[in-house]
């Protein structure tokens, strides 16, 4: 399946169906009165997330959704029909963007959550609902109102809780494969990643995370050079980034040099983005010399001016790589804990106020001593 995260679409609810005069004409009632009814609702759209879809394909070619008109109300009494609504359905982690004022219209980040794109048109009134003691016969009626219109713009950024960073080649994909689940393709030439890949990390039975790794970046890319920078947003969500600096590169190419190319057009990109932790993780230490690994990686350090989290790591023969994963289970777990902590605070500084508003012959003071 193509990998689409971007995708343009219009959904257009139906029209509420009119309303009708109508005359009850009974043999044996002369006077039977009003009985028009009123017009149907029509039908809206709704988003709903589904983690069962990872792309936007369905919306790519599909870019017209609208739901059908609400009936027109009848005689005797009878009601017009209300048109079904459209749901439809999105992966997790979609952005809806209103094109017009570029308002969020809505974040799928839950799968199962449901968000109202364009409510359908409410139905007119028959004339039954405007009968009086003084208006026996009354002729009014209402229209039905227009469902909305809207284009709007989908955007999919992939919930991770770790995203890779790095240059071709750097050696992102065969770390993935040795760390999680994910077999994307692997090649020995540059670009072989060409769209975002998910893998769940174990790092026991009942303790995992999710890891994103994106094309490679290189310089330039935040004016469009290369195809990292169309997949940057997918690492938006991540509570953590790696940095994947391939220190045995070919060509003699200088690997503090690249390594600084990526911070640079991170930066470019995104303020947000480049503020994130970021912890650096040097590859491909079995391609160095045992004699020249310590030396290697203190002369990186040195250059490169590094004063963060650093691990070395063979992606190709895992060295390392269990220490890493580990790490960054506790590191997310840290993270979940304080976030925890700060959603409870407000409700503790709330509960403390409450009880210290209690008079002390409050029989809810004895309640709580």
């Amino acid at each position: 399946m193509k990998f689409i995260d971007e995708a343009k679409i219009e959904v257009i609810a139906g029209d509420g169906g009119n309303g009708v005069a109508s005359f009850c004409r009974e043999k044996f009632r002369p006077f039977g009165g009003p009985d028009g009814g009123d017009g149907g609702k029509g039908g809206s759209i709704l988003a709903i997330a589904d983690r069962n879809i990872n792309t936007l394909v369905d919306f790519r070619f599909a870019k017209l959704h609208k739901a059908r008109d609400g009936e027109n109300g009848r005689g005797a009494d009878c009601y017009g029909k209300g048109a079904d609504d459209i749901v439809l359905r999105m992966p997790v982690g979609t952005l809806i963007i209103d094109q017009n004022d570029g308002e969020i219209v809505a974040d799928l980040t839950e799968h199962g959550q449901e968000v109202l794109l364009a409510k359908g048109g409410e139905g007119g009134w028959g004339n039954i609902h405007f009968k009086t003691s003084t208006n026996r016969a009354p002729r009014q009626k209402t229209e039905g109102k227009p469902g909305e219109r809207r284009e709007l713009r989908l955007e999919l950024k992939v919930l991770a809780d770790v995203g890779l960073l790095g240059m071709p080649n750097a050696g992102k994909s065969t770390f993935i494969t040795a760390v999680s689940n994910a077999r994307p393709k692997i090649a020995d030439y540059p670009f072989t990643t060409l769209h975002p890949n998910l893998g769940v990390v174990r790092v026991s039975h009942e303790k995992s995370f999710v890891i994103a790794d994106i094309p490679g970046l290189i310089e330039g890319a935040a004016e469009g050079a290369g195809l990292g920078i169309q997949f940057l947003r997918h690492l938006q969500r991540t509570r953590l980034l790696l940095h994947i600096v391939d220190l045995a590169p070919f060509d003699n190419i200088d690997p503090v040099k690249e390594a600084k190319a990526i911070v640079k057009e991170l930066k470019k990109y995104d303020e947000s983005l480049f503020e994130k932790p970021r912890w650096l993780v040097l590859n491909k230490l079995d391609m160095v010399p045992d004699a020249e690994r310590t030396k290697r990686v203190k002369d990186f350090l040195k250059r490169f001016g590094w004063k963060g989290p650093v691990f070395e790591i063979s992606a190709l023969t895992r060295e390392g790589c269990d220490d890493l994963v580990t790490e960054i289970y506790h590191y997310l777990e840290q993270q979940r804990r304080l976030e925890i902590r700060a959603e409870d605070t407000p409700q503790m500084a709330e509960d403390a106020r409450g009880i210290a508003s209690i008079e002390p012959d409050d029989p809810r003071f004895k309640a709580i001593e």
